[in-house]
């Protein structure tokens, strides 16, 4: 870099520190806990790299990261693609702002990584990897205390060095440290990312009947006890052992964590030799370093509409709502925003956005029909009827003090809880610019109301539009039995942050599957307009095949569970007592591409050293019936056939099985496990 450059950036960097600073102070006000932010301004090509390494500045050697950063500078410039920022989970949080961006799109970027890195310190599925992960060197331990994140860029340059120093090694080919690099990334989504990460335990577990020997037997004529047994071998291995007489058995229940399992029991394959051999020290090693950074990645993948939105969400109140854009930036963030939620396809913006706000403003609805509810003369039956709803509206309005405190600062009372009497002081003596950050002059709770969503133009109809059956929900669940006698006495009291801290709630422990789950209505889609489509035989194209919330969040859930990903979990670890490993496919509906399969499988083969099985289940159409669909313009029904494919070093094969062996792997609808709290049971 020259001097120039380096002066260049430093400017950028001095106009920056300002906006840096009462962004974080912005978003500690609205009631976010980010972890602190270190920003980083970037060049074009910088920001490249970093995009094409995931966020961090150094990686392994690896030929991907190269392909990643020849996509990403060809979308930039055929695709006309922009890159505004970067920013990863991190204790401290990193961030990278591009150079060449304009002020607007810095304080845009600015205010949504405040919000990124609040939702990486406070999501339960990233506090998974953290509470698994290696503890940090003593000389960082007390920095932030006992709860302080990861440290993930150090992890990551430390896996960097570890892979640079084989491939460095002499007595170690490069080549050979790339292609095994490039078997155990094809496999780097088949982990457990419900379960916290934990590194694999080596002990005798590799002991499995590897030369048909009995290992059992030879256990029992050492006469060790059950103690010794079980200090040295795995519990789950030996109880195999003990419950088929046929031959070894295990794991005793399907393991999701494929890497987990190859780690623990894979092998290499030795031509020369003909038979599979215990891996080579560095070869176990990168298998354990890439697998602890899939679980790494795992929660950015499993949460990317939810934190998305989130930031979002809280970058648009901050820029728009607070006035963080300047009056010339003001239509510069427009464009931003627009370009932002009007990418095309599946946008996790737009879509965790969407959501959110419907999160706010039902908890709010729900909030404000619970106070009404409780006025003499209201009851659920009657709500519609004796409600008048624009008087509502205009009493959840706030105060025009509260919408325009600036102009109204001889006229805050210091002893409102809505007012922040410092900063009013401050303002008031001339210390303080309210005319730049009017925020300062306010609480928490009085941001919540000035911000109060049911009151916004495109929400004023939400409240009237409260169904029966969750009026009825309601009063069935009002436990305080206190009564308002008019409607301004209930709205007085109504709580105007229930909103924003039940999206606190929910950012705390959902995931996008639970997220979509538990919050696509009927309603949501209706607002939206959501549909889902299918690709029809009788027409040949695709058509919008259905409005109604299940269908729609069934679609989409089907997009992010398991990443998005086929879920294929280790089935046997001894098939048919040959020591193959067999792979069982749970079916939800959507078929397997057999080719990418059979991919996988060679792979798998490299870092099993033994033949690989894969179970599945596949629909079969029938040409006849097809035609006949056509002509009547109708679908066909398929008939689901049970497949195993198999890889022994040398060919795939693909035969049919007996229905009796798939049948415990097919969905009889769509099958979910979405409750966080039986994922870590």
């Amino acid at each position: 870099m020259s001097k120039d450059d380096r002066f260049a950036k430093q400017r950028i960097a001095d106009d920056l520190e300002e906006p840096v600073d009462e962004a974080g102070n912005l978003a500690r006000k609205l009631g976010l806990t980010p972890y602190p932010v270190n920003y980083w301004v970037v060049d074009y090509d910088e920001m490249n790299e970093l995009i094409a390494y995931g966020g961090f500045q150094k990686r392994y050697p690896h030929w991907r990261w190269g392909m990643q950063y020849d996509r990403q500078q060809k979308q930039g410039q055929f695709l006309g693609g922009k890159a505004f920022e970067i920013v990863n989970n991190d204790d401290p949080a990193h961030a990278f702002l591009q150079e060449s961006n304009t002020l607007a799109d810095q304080k845009a970027v600015i205010t949504h990584v405040e919000a990124h890195a609040d939702f990486f310190a406070n999501n339960r599925w990233f506090k998974m990897f953290s509470d698994g992960a290696p503890p940090r060197a003593a000389s960082e331990a007390t920095e932030g205390g006992p709860d302080r994140g990861p440290d993930a860029a150090g992890m990551l340059a430390r896996h960097g060095d570890t892979i640079r120093e084989y491939m460095q090694d002499p007595d170690i080919e490069r080549g050979e440290v790339e292609r095994f690099i490039d078997h155990v990334l094809c496999l780097e989504d088949n982990i457990d990312q419900h379960q916290p990460y934990s590194p694999v335990e080596t002990a005798a577990e590799h002991f499995e009947d590897i030369e048909g020997v009995d290992v059992v037997d030879q256990l029992d004529e050492l006469d060790l006890s059950d103690e010794v047994k079980r200090q040295v071998f795995d519990d789950e291995w030996l109880d195999a052992q003990a419950d088929d007489e046929d031959g070894v058995t295990f794991p005793a229940q399907p393991d999701k964590d494929v890497l987990g399992f190859l780690r623990k029991h894979g092998m290499a394959y030795d031509e020369d030799a003909g038979k599979a051999v215990e891996m080579e020290d560095w070869q176990a090693e990168i298998l354990e370093l890439l697998r602890r950074e899939a679980y790494y990645f795992a929660p950015q993948k499993m949460t990317k509409v939810m934190n998305e939105g989130w930031a979002a969400y809280w970058e648009s109140l901050m820029m728009t709502g607070e006035r963080f854009a300047g009056d010339d930036e003001f239509v510069l963030y427009a464009d931003h925003m627009a370009r932002v939620l009007g990418s095309p396809g599946l946008n996790p913006y737009k879509l965790g956005l969407e959501i959110w706000e419907y999160v706010e403003n039902t908890e709010n609805r729900r909030e404000v029909v619970d106070r009404l509810l409780r006025v003499d003369g209201v009851t659920w039956r009657t709500f519609h009827d004796v409600i008048d709803f624009t008087e509502v509206q205009d009493r959840l309005e706030p105060p025009e003090w509260l919408q325009n405190a600036v102009e109204h600062l001889d006229e805050l009372d210091p002893e409102d809880p809505r007012v922040d009497a410092e900063s009013l002081e401050r303002a008031r003596d001339g210390d303080l610019d309210a005319e730049k950050y009017p925020w300062k002059v306010l609480t928490y709770e009085g941001l919540a109301q000035r911000h109060y969503s049911l009151v916004k133009p495109q929400y004023r109809g939400f409240v009237s539009r409260v169904s029966q059956e969750e009026l009825e929900r309601v009063s069935r669940y009002m436990f305080d039995d206190s009564r308002y006698d008019s409607v301004e006495a209930a709205l007085a009291d109504v709580d105007y942050t229930r909103g924003w801290e039940r999206m606190r709630e929910i950012r705390e422990s959902h995931n996008d599957v639970t997220f979509l789950d538990e919050f696509l209505t009927q309603e949501f889609v209706d607002d939206n307009d959501y549909f889902t489509y299918e690709y029809t035989h009788a027409s040949g194209d695709y058509r919008v095949t259905s409005t109604d919330h299940e269908d729609v969040k069934k679609k989409l859930m089907l997009q992010f569970t398991n990443f998005g990903k086929p879920t294929v979990v280790v089935q046997d670890g001894n098939y048919q007592n040959r020591n193959e490993l067999l792979l069982a496919h749970q079916y939800n509906g959507v078929m397997l591409d057999t080719k990418q399969a059979a991919d996988v499988l060679e792979r798998t083969f490299e870092l099993w050293g033994r033949p690989v099985n894969l179970l599945t289940i596949v629909k079969e159409f029938d040409d006849h019936d097809v035609e006949v669909a056509k002509r009547r313009d109708r679908e066909p029904e398929p008939e689901e056939v049970g497949k195993r494919l198999r890889y022994d070093g040398k060919e795939i094969t693909v035969e049919d099985v007996p229905w009796s062996e798939v049948e415990h792997l097919a969905a009889t609808d769509i099958d979910y496990n979405t409750k966080p709290d039986e994922w870590t049971a």
